[in-house]
């Protein structure tokens, strides 16, 4: 079945292109909320701008639901949490709008500077008075901005072409990184003294909310003129209204409200106060680049691949890309491990080794986890629930890490700890075939072996005696199984001895009890390594 797509909102034509050839698009209206839950039914995929609300009710009307998609900055208007707990990924476009931000805060910090918007109304309604509307230079001034983040730099970086002073605070970057921007970094209480502009570039959290207010306002250089097109709520919008009134602040430029859509703000009532509705984001290169990108997040994600940039998903940084083709290898590895284990393990250590290493290689304990749980639990798992649910299970899982290596030059080991005591290990590498990456099995509890890791695969482990081979071969042909690879590895002759075959199809419960007990084994399961 072909994975369908909705989209709730307008999407560039671009980014629909990206998603046309391998999905089922599908249209709908995201503010009919009717329409919406109807239309989920269905989706494996939704992607959203800010009007359509994804929440828990959502989220349950959309069993096949593998993905949310924002096409913007903000999350506000998905929950989160509701799809974390359901195993649905989360993803955003973090970066598609952040010049279009940063030029947003030049535009009102200029406008505001040469009273643009309040001279253009009035020449419009038929008055000319060029001295009432008489401005300031914005050369040889000093400008604070509150954000050093990537907007925040990016604002910096423009400013600075002005001829101004650069004064930032940010108490999560380092004075050295501040001082490579030609930045000086000062304290909160000295960046109101001291600047003649003040731009904010913080997100909104807990912390940030209210950050500037009454206090705050009261000791500002007087006639400082003030942007926010970060978040609306970060300045008190009714202190500052009075700080303009008693004319403490000289000026105003403001993007964003503490609740939108807004046509209703004490700033309204200041000329010297530049108002739009939010339009940070709102250039077409940023509706594009945001488009483009979730649309190319959800496709990652349909097709199983790691999507690194993923809210929800604890990757622990940016994936290398030498690394990504070790995530189906852990994955593997993982569900290879719970096969042979027989169930869940108390505690698991994700072993890797290789010059790899010199990479944050984090990011395979999560794709380890995932592999795990897959035919354990009922629900699907992904990138987003896998830790959930090895914590729901007390299951502990660790990461080490060894550059040198002894007979590959990458190595994982996936190693666990049973509840009955057992010591249980799979091992694999990622081979080069010049065509294609293959992934091998290298080891399986202390055997050796070299099989590829895909398929259905079977583990036999039995005494060592004639005829086991062809005793399993002859009962599976009989059943119509064909045997796609066969490996034998024992300790020594006659002693014990394991049996890995991939299969064509998957084996019932029945067939795979018959070929144990057909050749007196110890052990035997199966693993699914078959591609989702």
């Amino acid at each position: 079945m072909t994975p369908v797509v909705l989209i709730a909102e307008e999407l560039a034509p671009a980014a629909i292109e990206v998603l046309a050839h391998d999905f089922d698009v599908r249209h709908v209206d995201g503010t009919d909320r009717q329409a919406l839950l109807s239309a989920l039914s269905e989706a494996d995929a939704v992607i959203v701008r800010s009007a359509t609300q994804i929440d828990a009710e959502a989220i349950a009307a959309a069993p096949r639901l593998k993905v949310v998609a924002r096409a913007g900055v903000g999350l506000d208007n998905v929950e989160v949490p509701a799809a974390t707990t359901r195993g649905v990924m989360v993803v955003n476009a973090p970066t598609s709008n952040i010049v279009s931000a940063a030029e947003q805060a030049v535009a009102l910090l200029l406008a505001v500077a040469r009273n643009t918007a309040s001279a253009s109304a009035a020449l419009k309604a038929g008055e000319w008075k060029r001295s009432k509307y008489t401005g300031v230079e914005v050369q040889g001034k000093t400008v604070g901005v509150v954000g050093l983040g990537r907007i925040g730099v990016l604002f910096a970086s423009r400013i600075a072409a002005f001829g101004t002073r650069l004064i930032a605070y940010d108490p999560y970057i380092q004075p050295a990184r501040a001082a490579q921007l030609g930045v000086r970094l000062v304290g909160l209480e000295e960046l109101l003294r001291e600047s003649d502009f003040i731009s904010i570039h913080l997100p909104k959290t807990p912390e940030t909310l209210g950050l500037i207010g009454e206090k705050e306002l009261a000791i500002v250089k007087p006639g400082v003129r003030i942007v926010n097109a970060a978040r609306g709520g970060l300045v008190d919008e009714q202190a500052l209204a009075d700080a303009l009134a008693d004319g403490r602040v000289g000026g105003v430029g403001v993007d964003v409200y503490v609740k939108e859509p807004c046509t209703s703000s004490p700033l309204f009532a200041f000329d010297n106060v530049v108002a739009t509705p939010h339009l940070g984001a709102s250039t077409a290169e940023a509706q594009d680049k945001a488009g483009l990108a979730v649309a190319k997040s959800v496709k990652l994600a349909l097709q199983g691949e790691f999507v690194p940039d993923a809210v929800n998903v604890q990757a622990g940084g940016v994936v290398a890309e030498d690394v990504r083709p070790l995530l189906p290898l852990a994955e593997k590895l993982g569900r290879a491990f719970t096969a042979v284990a027989g169930g869940v393990a108390a505690s698991v250590t994700v072993e890797v080794r290789g010059e790899i290493v010199k990479h944050d290689v984090s990011v395979l304990k999560l794709a380890t986890t995932k592999g795990l749980f897959s035919s354990v639990v009922e629900e699907q798992v992904t990138y987003v629930n896998a830790p959930h649910l090895a914590a729901e299970r007390g299951v502990e899982v660790n990461l080490t890490s060894e550059a040198e290596t002894v007979d590959h030059p990458i190595l994982v080991t996936v190693r666990g700890a049973l509840p009955d005591g057992r010591t249980v290990s799979v091992s694999g590498t990622v081979a080069h075939t010049g065509t294609r990456d293959v992934i091998k099995l290298t080891e399986v509890d202390g055997f050796d072996v070299e099989i590829a890791a895909e398929g259905i695969l079977l583990f036999l482990r039995y005494a060592d005696r004639p005829g086991v081979v062809g005793t399993v071969g002859t009962l599976l042909g009989e059943a119509g199984v064909n045997i796609a690879a066969m490996q034998v590895a024992r300790r020594e002759a006659g002693g014990e001895t394991l049996m890995t075959l991939t299969v064509d199809q998957a084996l019932g419960a029945d067939l795979l009890t018959s070929a144990a007990e057909s050749i007196g084994a110890v052990s035997a399961s199966a693993a699914d390594l078959r591609d989702e």
